[in-house]
């Protein structure tokens, strides 16, 4: 019998769902060889950069080092465990490419974007997380080349280049910020000694505090003087926890800190407290001003710089509240320590510090500090702790680059002080010119020296004011995003400071007449300041009679004292001053803008005019002085660029005897234009970083101009100056626009 064959078809049995998914895992690294193993180090790094950053963010108090070591680690771990499950769950799908180097840049992604989307909008976060991460790529695959495929020689040489290219970025000169030239024929430079010089005076350093902080010994358990606690329950509210394990207080026990540097010698002398504003609790911010310190206390005056660390802002803990109406108390506070210590044999205040001659430096949040304190009847009239405060008399306030909130629907009004601003216009951080604004509050009531004056700094930022603050005005990792190439150097920005606080105090604390003019006109202290950057200065005598302003009505055509005013040839409208953001500064100005005239035209102008003279009856001699305030508000125009030849102007004066007189306004002074300023480093990031706060690249900001009148006396004799009836501006250039105010004599 034959056997018939029969074929059969062989059909594996399909592995289980469960052995197949375990050979995928155990290839998980199939495809992830040596070269990819290295490229890993790019997306890496990448990575803790911006961990890095975060920790610089967000210190704990135990040093950045320290911060940058722990935030390293933690993202790596978390690296290492995410790039991992990626990797499994790639191989899971089964897609044939390196797993664990696309979990790596997974990773790398994700926390990128996530990190910036704390404080940014989703755009930024997303486009600063791909190129962070394609950079990343691009030199992981960079490292992968150089280990897989060249020599150990090459690579050497290569990471040797890699090494000077990455010095010479790091080290090479920034631009230079653009020069401000200005016209010094009727600046004559002031005779006297630069005021940021040390004076003769020998003095010494130490420090008063309550003997138990846990941070600084010299608060610590190395404190000079003990000094007595102080309970602001009455305003704090809200104190964390982790606030009070920090520091080892509430805000029932708030502690008197502060360095003194103290001028030797019998006394008595003036009182400086020096505060500083808002910025990362953790990094302490009351050491920066021992180059104020030391200054002062050399020129006879005892400088205290005042801690309030504790009332400041923190990543973990936030932020107390009434923050602003504390740190203006703490200073009250610290005044009356200071009056207890001054009574006190033991201690090295004994007999030494003069309290009617007192003075205020605030920094940020602590130049409002500084105007409230002086303004205490305002918040504080009920708080019994705090006494007569009339015993203390605050002559003097200096206000750099301050905040100006309203507290308690209040703000701070000064009067009968004398008052200086100074603000830089690349301040990141408080990018308005809110001195601007305490300027404009600060009032005379009687004749006296004192003035008001404030500087607006055309490459200055917020952060160099302070010698811990660094250079950049914003947190990392946002801060990455700002614009340092036109900021003058920290030595040069601390140096205008040292000029303008030391003679402010000369002149209002010591009655040193000498520096005066620097407040009238910086250019008679150009000698002395920093010639790489521009100067805007404002200025207001207690002297000062006003005979135009603009806050009396809402008719542009009257003028106090019966006065009218006249535009021809333009368009003239009473309006509110405004900051860069259009945010009233509270006061009004006269607006004028005029298109090109031909030089056979009748030139544009504004003319004020009385029916008698303007001068006041009290006068017992002619004036010498005609001041006003311009801003130069040509970058409003529709073609910015049609005005760049600069302002072009005249000023005519008439008396009652039907006499003029006209002179130039650009022989004696420049109008310069507003510094422009790119805050950050793309035009894009400027529209969309902190909701918009640096789309708008300039302020109109005033300048006092100061003619002497004898300067009209020499082209019209017969110009009577004892009876001065109108005042006339001529326009004779164009396009242009402007804005004046405060227009008087003195």
């Amino acid at each position: 019998m034959e056997l018939q064959q029969i074929q059969t078809e062989y059909i594996p049995l399909k592995p289980p769902l469960r052995a197949r998914l375990g050979r995928r895992i155990r290839e998980t690294y199939r495809y992830d060889n040596v070269f990819w193993r290295m490229a890993v180090v790019g997306p890496w790094g990448a990575a803790m950069f911006v961990f890095a950053l975060a920790a610089l963010g967000m210190p704990t108090g135990f040093g950045a080092l320290t911060d940058i070591l722990a935030f390293i680690s933690v993202g790596t771990t978390g690296l290492f465990i995410a790039a991992h499950l990626a990797a499994v769950l790639l191989a899971l799908i089964g897609l044939p490419l390196p797993r664990l180097y696309a979990g790596t840049v997974i990773y790398t992604l994700t926390v990128i974007f996530f990190i910036f989307w704390q404080d940014h909008d989703a755009v930024i976060s997303a486009v600063t997380a791909i190129v962070l991460t394609l950079t990343g790529i691009a030199l992981g695959i960079g490292a992968g080349m150089l280990r897989t495929r060249f020599s150990r020689r090459l690579r050497f040489y290569a990471a040797a280049v890699l090494g000077v290219l990455c010095v010479s970025a790091a080290v090479w000169p920034a631009d230079n910020p653009a020069a401000y030239p200005g016209i010094s024929k009727h600046a004559a430079p002031i005779e006297a000694e630069n005021p940021a010089r040390p004076g003769h005076y020998s003095y010494i350093a130490f420090d008063y505090g309550s003997g138990n902080d846990y941070w600084r010994t010299e608060y610590g358990k190395e404190v000079d003087l003990v000094s007595t606690s102080v309970d602001a329950s009455l305003y704090i509210k809200k104190w964390p926890a982790f606030r009070t394990r920090y520091w080892g207080f509430d805000q029932s026990s708030l502690p008197l800190n502060g360095r003194v540097w103290m001028p030797e010698g019998n006394g008595p002398f003036p009182l400086v407290l020096m505060v500083h504003g808002n910025h990362l609790m953790e990094d302490f911010s009351d050491e920066g001003y021992g180059y104020l310190g030391e200054l002062l206390a050399s020129r006879g005056f005892i400088a205290v710089s005042v801690d309030e660390n504790y009332l400041n802002y923190s990543v973990w803990t936030g932020i107390p509240d009434n923050d602003m109406k504390v740190r203006a108390w703490i200073l009250l506070k610290h005044l009356q320590q200071i009056e207890s210590y001054a009574g006190d044999a033991a201690t090295p205040f004994y007999q030494k510090v003069s309290f009617k001659q007192i003075g205020l430096i605030g920094h940020s949040r602590g130049g409002q500090a500084v105007a409230m304190a002086k303004d205490a009847g305002r918040w504080f009239s009920a708080d019994e702790t705090l006494g007569d405060l009339e015993r203390f008399n605050i002559q003097a306030i200096i206000a750099i680059s301050p905040t100006d909130k309203k507290v308690d629907g209040e703000f701070a009004r000064i009067k009968d002080v004398s008052y200086l601003a100074l603000q830089g216009a690349r301040d990141a951080d408080v990018n308005d010119f809110d001195g601007d604004r305490q300027y404009i509050r600060t009032s005379f009531t009687k004749p006296s020296a004192h003035f008001k004056s404030s500087i607006y700094i055309a490459d200055a930022n917020h952060s160099q004011f302070n010698t811990e603050w660094g250079f950049r005005d914003i947190s990392f990792p946002k801060g990455i995003f700002l614009n340092q190439q036109a900021i003058i150097g920290p030595k040069e920005q601390r140096e205008i400071a040292k000029i303008y606080v030391s003679a402010f105090l000369e002149s209002t604390l010591h009655g040193n007449e000498s520096y005066l003019p620097l407040f009238q006109d910086y250019r008679t202290g150009i000698h002395w300041l920093p010639a790489d950057t521009g100067y805007f200065g404002r200025f207001e005598g207690a002297l000062f009679h006003n005979v135009a302003w603009y806050d009396e009505d809402l008719n542009r055509g009257t003028l106090p004292y019966g006065g009218l005013a006249q535009g021809n040839h333009l368009t003239w409208v009473e309006e509110e001053v405004k900051n860069r953001k259009s945010v009233n500064k509270g006061t009004r100005g006269i607006t004028l803008e005029w298109a090109d005239r031909a030089n056979n035209e009748e030139p544009a102008s504004y003319s004020l005019s009385w029916n008698s003279s303007f001068l006041p009856r009290k006068m017992s001699t002619p004036p010498e002085i005609l001041s006003f305030s311009i801003a130069d508000r040509s970058f409003e125009l529709t073609d910015p660029a049609a005005s760049s030849a600069g302002l072009q102007a005249e000023v005519e004066l008439q008396s009652t005897n039907g006499e003029t007189a006209r002179i130039s306004l650009a022989d004696y002074i420049k109008i310069a234009s507003p510094p422009d300023v790119a805050f950050t480093i793309l035009p894009w990031v400027e529209k969309r970083l902190s909701d918009g706060k640096y789309k708008y690249p300039q302020e109109a900001v005033f300048q006092t101009v100061m003619l002497d009148l004898a300067e009209f006396a020499k082209i019209n004799p017969e110009l009577d100056l004892s009876a001065l009836k109108g005042i006339t501006f001529y326009f004779s250039e164009g396009p242009g626009k402007i804005m004046l105010d405060d227009i008087g004599i003195y």
